[in-house]
């Protein structure tokens, strides 16, 4: 593939014969553009945040707390954006945050994304929550897609469930388990309550999917519903499953020795917010986390991430990968929170908004305009690559705005 900044030139080039882009390249309207797209049901899902979205509005105000501060005279070329995590080398630090439901933004829903991902070499992370089946997600993908598997954990009365799952994933090509910790029940989300809107709870497949076409919850829902199959009573097959992902009580870290026990691979701890859980996470021998705080929609009131980052990456960047998300919204973003620590970058609602937007070609368009930004702004600043002995801490300077 041509280097991610290209992009730029090929719309140049387009615009010579009057031919403009079909989406817009500012990062700022894509959410107004996909509110247009969508029911306001599916909009207030995507959009929408816990409380009064003040962790979501901190989320932002963090990244404009930091400023980007160039080197000159550095005559190099343009940086490659590829970074090797847990061992394997992917073409550049951004990733598919996990989000579920998302045929109710695009028909193609997971599919697109996992097609317009694989076509840029960008992880692709499926939620348990999806409205497609692990299989057919990963058939999507593609045998070079690179693929991982987020876990909303099972109480331990369905252990049998969450091994069921994580064979699932495993034997569809997914490499690293993602396990979301701050999502057992979910969160005061007043756009939702407004809509009298759970996407979970409806006699449809979206959000459960996963559940609807494993054969281990097939045969608990038939057991313990008098030998009926989840097609004949869509509704409560969904209010059980739903019921089994986000229990409604959260699993202790003594746990997680049971997921190491049933996952060949990476396991990744996503919700980390505080040094001390950083450490025990170190201690319970995962091998990554994600500083996250779900995009300010599980907990108001929630400090931004991007705040903590970098005194948690002080404390176990050398023991553990930190990967980042929340509040990523342009290629800047990104810049700053891989000169504050982070391995990785997880993308959730840019991307969203260009399915809604666009489908396959949406998804796209948003991907390759935070990766081309994010290479042109690294070679603007002077910066080599995106290695932490190229690009670091001295690379910004807190400036409150």
């Amino acid at each position: 593939m041509p280097d991610p900044h290209t992009y730029q030139s090929e719309v140049y080039a387009h615009g010579l014969h009057d031919q403009k882009p079909a989406i817009t390249f500012q990062p700022t309207e894509w959410e107004s553009l996909a509110r247009t797209r969508l029911s306001a049901n599916s909009y207030s899902y995507v959009h929408g945040s816990a409380g009064t979205h003040e962790t979501d509005h901190k989320n932002r105000a963090a990244f404009q707390r930091w400023s980007i501060i160039p080197s000159r005279l550095i005559p190099s070329d343009f940086p490659s954006l590829s970074t090797t995590l847990f061992g394997e080398e992917y073409a550049s630090p951004i990733a598919i945050a996990p989000v579920g439901v998302q045929t109710i933004f695009h028909p193609e829903g997971e599919k697109a994304v996992a097609r317009a991902a694989a076509g840029l070499g960008v992880p692709y992370t499926l939620s348990t929550a999806t409205a497609t089946s692990i299989e057919d997600v990963a058939g999507a993908n593609g045998a070079d897609g690179k693929r991982w598997f987020q876990l909303y954990w099972p109480s331990n009365e369905h252990n049998d469930i969450t091994v069921s799952l994580l064979r699932r994933a495993k034997a569809a090509g997914y490499t690293v388990l993602v396990v979301t910790l701050d999502t057992y029940i979910l969160g005061w989300r007043p756009s939702d309550m407004d809509n009298g809107y759970n996407p979970f709870l409806r006699a449809d497949t979206v959000g459960v999917e996963a559940g609807f076409s494993d054969p281990v919850f097939r045969e608990w829902f038939a057991k313990t519903h008098g030998g009926r199959q989840v097609e004949e009573d869509m509704g409560t097959a969904a209010g059980e499953w739903t019921r089994m992902i986000f229990p409604g009580k959260s699993h202790g870290w003594e746990d997680l020795g049971f997921l190491k026990q049933h996952w060949e691979g990476p396991i990744v701890l996503k919700g980390i917010q505080s040094v001390r859980d950083a450490r025990l996470a170190v201690e319970y021998g995962v091998q990554g986390i994600v500083v996250s705080n779900h995009g300010g929609r599980q907990l108001d009131g929630g400090v931004g991430s991007l705040t903590v980052l970098p005194e948690i990456v002080d404390a176990v960047g050398g023991e553990v990968e930190v990967l980042f998300d929340s509040g990523v919204r342009c290629g800047a973003d990104v810049v700053k929170a891989l000169a504050l620590g982070a391995k990785m970058v997880l993308v959730g609602r840019p991307y969203v908004y260009g399915l809604a937007i666009g489908g396959e070609e949406g998804v796209r368009h948003v991907l390759r305009s935070l990766m081309g930004e994010v290479q042109l702004t690294l070679h603007l600043a002077g910066v080599k690559s995106v290695d932490k002995r190229d690009l670091n801490h001295e690379c910004l300077r807190w400036d409150v705005v």
